[in-house]
């Protein structure tokens, strides 16, 4: 199946006037900064790992902190459209922060590559590509989980905006098929140092397990504080924690943490039929080559597969360009078809499919292959900046350990369980 994005290619398209090369420009706007920097600063990273091209084009990146305020990334979209004149948008990596550049996107008709998980009205979605997996995807593998282990009540604690919201949402979508009830609703703010009060509750509402709608290692706060008030249950969490900061300012206390990730942390044990293995593969040998090793993190994917998918769209955008010379506000609404025909043969499998460039909200389940979730169980390591990924193997200092097992397809899937240090995997979950 065909997604139909809309108007991607269209201010690529206007730089192409047969007489004149200019540069290609991209404006991002991130939480380098504040309460997101332990997501944002991977996100950044993964623009030293760029071409300098796009679509065979020089490329110039605009690259600003929005400390992590939905404000601030608002001010930057509109500088970044208005004053720089960017061709297109990326950001942010809050989905608070991605839902206000959004806006301005729609506003000013320029076409944005969202880093994170959102959900967007469809005026906003008409300028909008959502890069990340959705949160019904990956919670979906969450509550499958939970079904095996037989659980049937459910606390809850998440950030008090959208994405703590979005979290909430799709742990309720499965909820019926699961077979559990969410029998909390706790919020708390990014910024936050203090979750006594909610956790508190939780305990009292005494669930058979928890999940923690959280990010980065603001994640972090809720599960330590259950563990210390003697929570000894299950904690979950989302695509939004896993990295190495959320180990390293946990520490002990998240030994043990179940988490939803994608195939990019995991690319040793794809199959090597698998379509997004050779690209991860590459990718994630130059990230930790240049920001060390056990650094890998599907952020700096999201960044990665952002490009792809711009690098795909140029070079139709040129072509068809070449043979009108049009005003550039005129180029976005004619081209706006264009990415339907364009195809990319590898990505990271963040969050686009490779049959097409087809994101979960915009396309058939069947046709989302390279989605696929996968569960982590992560490790309070001795050195928490190390997040390692290797098949059958227990590391002496216990960093993290994991098996990719393959279980069925996404009616039946099993998760097997693998023992305390190891890797639970949901493979074909897509």
């Amino acid at each position: 199946m065909k997604m139909k994005l809309i108007a991607l290619t269209a201010a690529l398209a206007g730089l192409a006037a047969p007489a004149v090369q200019a540069e290609i420009t991209v404006g991002v706007s991130l939480g380098i900064t504040g309460p997101g920097a332990s997501l944002g600063v991977h996100y950044r990273n993964a623009f030293q790992l760029m071409p300098k091209t796009l679509g065979g084009e020089p490329v110039r990146y605009i690259i600003l902190d929005d400390a992590s305020d939905p404000t601030n990334a608002a001010k930057n979209a509109r500088k970044l459209v208005t004053e720089d004149k960017v061709d297109a948008l990326m950001g942010s990596n809050g989905v608070p922060s991605a839902l206000q550049m959004a806006q301005v996107a729609s506003e000013s008709k320029t076409p944005i590559l969202v880093l994170t998980p959102a959900n967007l009205s469809a005026q906003v979605l008409h300028w909008s590509f959502i890069v990340p997996q959705s949160t019904e995807l990956m919670m979906g593998a969450i509550a499958d989980q939970m079904k095996q282990k037989g659980i049937k009540t459910v606390g809850y604690i998440g950030y008090s905006d959208t994405w703590g919201d979005l979290v909430y949402k799709a742990l309720e979508s499965h909820a019926a098929a699961s077979g559990y009830k969410i029998v909390t609703n706790e919020r708390y703010a990014r910024a936050d140092t203090s979750v006594t009060g909610q956790v508190l509750r939780i305990i009292s509402a005494n669930p058979d397990a928890v999940v923690v709608g959280g990010s980065g290692t603001g994640g972090a706060l809720p599960h330590v504080a259950l563990v210390e008030r003697g929570f000894k249950k299950p904690i979950y969490h989302n695509h939004g924690t896993v990295n190495a900061e959320f180990i390293k300012v946990g520490g002990k206390a998240v030994d043990g943490a179940v988490a939803v990730t994608g195939p990019v942390l995991v690319p040793e044990e794809l199959p090597d039929s698998s379509a997004t293995k050779k690209t991860s593969l590459e990718f994630t040998k130059r990230y930790e080559s240049s920001f060390g090793a056990g650094t890998r993190n599907a952020f700096a994917g999201y960044s990665y597969d952002a490009f792809l998918i711009l690098n795909a769209a140029v070079p139709a955008a040129l072509t068809k360009a070449k043979h009108q010379e049009i005003e550039r506000t005129r180029v976005r609404a004619i081209y706006r078809d264009q990415l339907v025909r364009v195809r990319f043969s590898a990505s990271l499998g963040s969050g686009f499919n490779l049959r097409g460039m087809c994101a979960l909200e915009h396309c058939a389940r069947d046709d989302c292959e390279g989605l696929a979730p996968r569960l982590l169980v992560l490790r309070g390591p001795r050195r928490p900046r190390d997040l390692c990924h290797r098949r059958d193997q227990h590391f002496a200092d216990d960093r993290v350990v994991c098996r990719l097992c393959s279980v069925g397809d996404v009616a039946g899937a099993e998760l097997a369980q693998l023992g305390d240090d190891r890797l639970e995997v949901a493979q074909g979950l897509a």
